[in-house]
């Protein structure tokens, strides 16, 4: 593929802006760590925790050593394991499901939503059987999975719920934060994120102090004293120097949250007029946009186009769950996710990042809108 060296790049993310920004303040607090010498739950991780806590509205806040721990610790709390299934959305990161494996559960694979590509609350309870014990909904792309309609159903059918907030940090429903709707809500930290740190990272939140508790022994080899193990418990621990990064990132959440939005909105108006399917943001909703996905049939071929104008994109996720080796023979409802599946060969990530310029919206917009003037229709999109 022939790249026009004249025109700058427009990166997927750019994590270097961001850096920069942030280098002296970082340095300043890893370099506390490095003098007191407290690498291992140091007070970096209590003050991140409280931060992070009263950031999401909820009273305890457990940090990690990454996302997918977080959803391992919290099926562990809540006592999920073999015989038990847990239904999520089929077209999720696989971490979600592996977290469902790792606690010896059955993963139940339930198809999305065309328009907010979250699970599809409607086909939720054809999913339910006597071994269902948890939902976890995940809030895609940053927009919020229908939490009251998934607590409506938990609550008729006595069912768990485990946020996947991994890429929802700030999202709202009515002005609920993402990971207070349900038992648990599980964040990651991996530095792609909204709230990313310099290397894996994450926390789980709860207003439940028996689970926080639980969830406290449980990433701590199941201590509460040093060599002193009450039960069962593992390695979770988030590094004090990762809680130095992101102490001082959440200075910038919210801003870098409304920047997300207002590119957001850049992109709707420029391409408010081609075929290209764009995101639906709920009006109820808070979408905070970890990533901006579009439509089309000719996915592929849009992605090359605009790799020779350096700009690029990505594709968040190019094959569903139930067709990687360890799921592939989970039950799925309908059967074979014929919603996900289609849309696996449609996204495209186009740039999102809080430092994204009118300027560089505007070019990439104009690109996807020549790309797709010279196209016809393939196939019908559902």
């Amino acid at each position: 593929m022939s790249i026009d060296s004249t025109l700058s790049p427009i990166p997927l993310v750019d994590l270097q802006t961001q850096s920069r920004l942030l280098k002296d303040d970082i340095l300043r607090r890893i370099g506390d760590v490095i003098d007191d010498a407290r690498y291992i739950l140091g007070r970096e991780v209590e003050e991140f925790e409280k931060e992070f806590s009263s950031y999401c509205n909820v009273d305890h806040c457990i940090a990690m050593a990454n996302g997918t721990e977080a959803l391992h610790m919290a099926l562990r709390a809540l006592e999920i394991g073999p015989g038990d299934e847990v239904i999520t959305a089929g077209n999720s990161f696989a971490a979600t499901a592996f977290a469902i494996a790792y606690a010896g559960a059955q993963a139940v694979l339930v198809d999305i939503d065309p328009l907010d590509f979250n699970i599809d609350t409607r086909l939720i309870e054809q999913a339910i059987t006597p071994q269902t014990k948890a939902i976890i909904p995940v809030h895609l792309y940053g927009q919020p999975a229908r939490m009251n309609e998934i607590r409506e159903i938990a609550k008729r059918h006595n069912l768990r719920i485990i946020e996947d907030s991994a890429q929802g940090h700030g999202g709202e429903i009515n002005g609920e934060r993402c990971g207070s709707f349900g038992d648990i809500g599980c964040f990651s930290f991996y530095p792609g994120k909204n709230l990313g740190a310099f290397g894996d990272g994450g926390a789980v939140t709860t207003n439940n102090p028996e689970l926080a508790e639980k969830l406290r022994l449980l990433r701590n080899y199941g201590q509460k004293q040093k060599n002193k193990h009450d039960s069962l418990g593992y390695n979770c621990r988030l590094d004090t120097v990762q809680a130095c990064v992101l102490l001082s990132k959440m200075r910038f959440i919210e801003e870098w949250t409304e920047s997300r939005r207002q590119v957001a909105d850049w992109y709707r108006d420029e391409l408010a007029d081609t075929d290209v399917i764009l995101p639906k943001a709920h009006e109820d909703c808070r979408h905070v946009y970890h990533l901006f996905v579009v439509r089309t049939p000719h996915r592929d071929a849009m992605i090359a186009e605009l790799g020779k104008q350096n700009i690029y994109c990505g594709i968040h996720y190019p094959h569903p769950l139930n067709t990687a080796g360890p799921f592939v023979q989970a039950p799925t409802f309908p059967h074979g996710l014929p919603v996900c599946s289609q849309l696996a060969s449609e996204i495209c990530s186009l740039p999102m990042y809080p430092e994204m310029t009118r300027q560089q919206v505007a070019r990439v917009a104009e690109a996807v809108r020549v790309f797709a003037s010279n196209q016809t229709p393939k196939h019908e999109l559902v």
